[in-house]
């Protein structure tokens, strides 16, 4: 296939990339954030987690960082929400979509969220249900398909086998993790073939970690297979717990730099963008995690 003209990117820095953070992060920050990536152009944010505080303690002010965002039309504003407390407190919180998560891998699926895969999607089915009934999307996310901690290499046909339950369960889109980031380009070419055998491949997204310094180059292998929805993090924030050494997501400004080089349009500013990842880094006490946004710093 040729390379798509244009390439969704889905910013899930607010929530995947601040939910490990050690330190309390304020929910002004939070809204801040969320609010300067839609300024930036960026389309899809994953704003939040309606999550046990118990279990992520940064994202116990979900409800608070929704209600302050100054939506923007034609912004998709959306949620993490692992059971179906979770999904009404979103839809309370006038989420636009919400996401349900498993794993490819049954020993990071036991790790991860304490259950089989199988037990992970039975669990998944009252908010895809509940989500269909108030005309809310549901996005998949599938982790460990190019490699588990525990469990090594990843059959590409288990990766494929669990995207297809998800999709016949409800969900619009299927977001490919490869969560610990060990995958190379041939790995993520593969990987993709056999999952759009069984979901179209414009139902797919890569949501890829750069631990190895893979990352672009997966993105590149799967984008000349057709993939056009790219997840990633302002400033490469965020990181696996459960992996050891593993890295933040692929950064934002990093995937937007390569797309517009290749003439593929992302209506995303960069240098505003650049500007965002520079003002997180900062409050956050932490270099910026992007190659693109230490450089263009540097040329200003």
């Amino acid at each position: 296939m040729a390379l798509p003209n244009t390439v969704r990117l889905v910013d899930v820095g607010p929530r995947d990339g601040l939910q490990n953070e050690a330190t309390h992060i304020s929910t002004a920050v939070k809204i801040e954030l969320v609010e300067r990536l839609a300024a930036a152009g960026i389309r899809h944010i994953e704003a939040a987690s309606f999550v046990s505080p118990k279990w992520v303690p940064q994202m116990g002010d979900a409800r608070e960082v929704m209600a302050g965002i100054e939506r923007r039309k034609g912004v998709t504003y959306a949620a993490l929400t692992p059971n179906l407390k979770g999904f009404e407190a979103a839809l309370a919180s006038r989420v636009d979509e919400v996401a349900v998560f498993t794993a490819a891998s049954e020993a990071f699926t036991q790790k991860n969220i304490n259950c089989t895969i199988a037990e992970s999607l039975t669990r998944f089915a009252p908010v895809i249900e509940a989500a269909g009934a108030n005309g809310i999307r549901v996005r998949g996310y599938v982790s460990t398909v190019l490699g588990c901690p525990y469990a090594g290499d990843i059959a590409p046909a288990q990766v494929a086998a669990v995207c297809r339950e998800l999709l016949d369960m409800g969900c619009y889109e299927i977001s490919l993790g490869d969560t610990i980031g060990t995958g190379t380009p041939l790995k993520a070419k593969h990987m993709l073939e056999a999952v759009a055998r069984d979901v179209p491949i414009h139902q797919l997204a890569a949501h890829f970690h750069d631990t190895y310094g893979q990352a672009l180059a997966n993105l590149y292998a799967v984008l000349e297979e057709g993939l056009a929805v790219v997840d990633a993090s302002v400033a490469g924030l965020g990181g696996c717990p459960y992996a050891k050494g593993a890295s933040g997501n692929v950064a934002s400004e990093d995937v937007i730099y390569m797309l517009q080089g290749m003439g593929i349009n992302t209506g995303v500013n960069l240098q505003q963008l650049v500007l965002t990842g520079n003002w997180i880094s900062a409050q956050l006490g932490r270099v910026n995690g992007s190659k693109v946004g230490q450089a263009m710093a540097c040329n200003d």
